[in-house]
C-alpha cells in the first residue's frame, strides 16, 4: 500500500516512550519523565507577550517562505556574534523547528547513492532522513573511552569519493559530549580537502557547562560548505512553538526556502515575532535555566554513579546523561522498559540512538532536583533486585 521509501523512514523513540508513560499515568501510576528532551521551564513571559501582541496586531497572515526579514536579521546578528563570523540576512532561512533544516539540507544537497556520515549514537532523525532520500548512512561511532567525542581519525577512514556530507552535533544528543576546537579544525581540513558539505547541529549551543562553544562555521574555508542549524526550543524553552533556522550559503538557503514553500508555505508569522523578542530581549531567564541545568547535571551524574551496575561520565553540554548499564547484566532495551513499568521512571534505551548506543541509557535531566533524586532512588530499588 505504501510507497517503498516509507520503509526507510525511522522515528524518534522518545515520543513512543512518552506515549506509554502518559498511558500509565492515565491508569493512575506516578511517572517521572526523563525521556523527552524538553526544558521543564515555561517560555519566558516577555516572549509569550510578544506573541500575544503580534496576534492582536494582525500577524496572522502568510509571510515570506525564507522567514520574516526582521527575524532573519536578528538571527544573522546573533549568529555573527555568538559564532564569531559575519552572517548576512540572505544566509538565513527560518523554518518550523530545527528538523526541517535536516530534511531540507539533505534533500537539497544529497543524491541517491551518496554517502552521508553521521554520529552514532546520535539524533535518530539524521539516519532516518539519509535513508529516506536513498543515500547511504555511514555511522561514525562515538565511544565512551573517548568521552563520546568524535574520533577524527576514524571519521577520516570512513570518507570515500561518494561522501557528500558529514553531520556533526555539539553539544551532542544523546551523550552530552562536546567537540573540541582541535577536532573541529581537523574536520574542517578534511572537508576542504575532500570537498565535503558539513551540517552542524548546534541546537544546544548555549548549553556548554565547562569551557565554551565552538562552531565549525567560523573556521577557514567553511562558510561556503556548511549548513548550521539551530532553534529556539532549548535556549528559550520554546519546544512547542516550533521555531528554528538554518544558516548556509545564500544559494543553499534559497533552495531550502523553496522546499519550505512546497512543504509549509511559511513559519507562522506571530511566532516569528516572538522569536525576535527572544533574541533581542533580556537573556537573564535563559542564563538562569542554563545554570540550573548544570546543577541538575551534577546531581543526576552523582546519583547514577551510586547505583549498582551503573557508571556515568560527566556530560559537557546539553541536558542528557548517558550512563553505561552493561554491568547490570540486562540489555538496555529490556532495562529501559523495566525501569518505566516497574520503577515508574521514563528513560530511553541507548539503542534508540543507533547501534553504538547499546548498553547505555539516556536520561534527560530537564526535571527538578527533587524528581531526579526520586528517580535515582526508584531505579536503585529495581536494580537491587536484578
Amino acid at each position: 500500500m505504501f510507497a517503498e521509501r516509507m520503509s526507510r523512514l525511522g522515528t524518534e523513540t522518545a515520543f513512543e516512550v512518552l506515549a506509554r508513560a502518559k498511558q500509565l499515568e492515565r491508569e493512575g501510576r506516578t511517572i517521572i519523565h526523563l525521556e523527552i528532551g524538553e526544558p521543564d521551564f515555561d517560555t519566558p513571559a516577555y516572549i509569550r507577550q510578544a506573541a500575544c501582541d503580534a496576534l492582536e496586531s494582525g500577524w496572522t497572515h502568510y509571510g515570506p517562505s525564507p522567514g520574516d526579514p526582521e527575524l532573519r536579521e536578528a538571527i544573522a546578528e546573533d549568529v555573527s556574534k555568538s559564532r564569531g563570523c559575519q552572517v548576512a540576512l540572505e544566509e538565513v532561512v527560518v523554518v518550523p523547528g530545527a528538523k526541517p533544516i535536516i530534511f531540507f539540507g539533505i534533500l537539497a544537497l544529497v543524491d541517491e547513492g551518496d554517502d552521508v556520515i553521521y554520529p552514532n549514537p546520535g539524533f535518530p532523525i539524521y539516519e532516518s532522513v539519509i535513508d529516506f532520500v536513498g543515500a547511504r548512512s555511514v555511522p561514525v561511532p562515538l565511544r565512551e573511552e573517548n568521552q563520546f567525542r568524535l574520533d577524527v581519525e576514524e571519521l577520516a577512514g570512513l570518507v570515500t569519493p561518494k561522501t557528500k556530507m558529514i553531520i556533526i552535533n555539539s553539544p551532542e544528543n544523546p551523550t552530552g559530549s562536546v567537540v573540541t576546537l582541535e577536532d573541529l579544525e581537523a574536520v574542517a581540513r578534511l572537508a576542504v580537502e575532500r570537498d565535503i558539505w558539513i551540517m552542524t547541529d548546534e541546537a544546544y549551543s548555549r548549553m556548554v557547562y565547562d569551557g565554551e562553544h565552538y562552531s565549525i562555521l567560523a573556521l577557514p574555508g567553511m562558510r561556503e560548505r556548511t549548513i548550521l542549524l539551530d532553534c529556539f526550543s532549548k535556549t528559550y524553552a520554546m519546544t512547542g512553538w516550533r521555531l528554528g533556522y538554518g544558516v548556509a550559503p545564500a544559494e543553499v538557503t534559497a533552495a531550502m526556502a523553496k522546499l519550505e514553500t512546497n512543504c509549509n508555505s511559511c513559519t507562522p508569522s506571530f511566532i516569528q515575532r516572538a522569536g525576535i523578542a527572544a533574541l533581542r530581549g533580556p537573556q537573564e531567564e535563559s542564563d538562569a535555566m542554563m545554570a540550573e541545568f548544570k546543577r541538575r547535571r551534577d546531581v543526576i551524574v552523582e546519583g547514577l554513579n551510586s547505583l549498582p551496575g551503573v557508571s556515568c561520565i560527566m556530560p559537557g553540554g546539553a541536558f542528557y546523561a548517558f550512563p553505561n548499564v552493561k554491568a547490570t547484566g540486562v540489555d538496555s532495551r529490556t532495562l529501559a522498559k523495566r525501569i518505566l513499568e516497574e520503577a515508574g521512571v521514563a528513560v530511553l534505551s541507548g539503542t534508540a540512538f543507533g547501534e553504538y548506543g547499546d548498553g547505555y541509557l539516556r536520561l534527560s535531566y530537564a526535571n527538578s532536583v527533587e524528581n531526579l533524586n526520586a528517580a535515582v532512588a526508584a531505579m536503585g530499588e529495581l536494580l537491587a533486585t536484578l
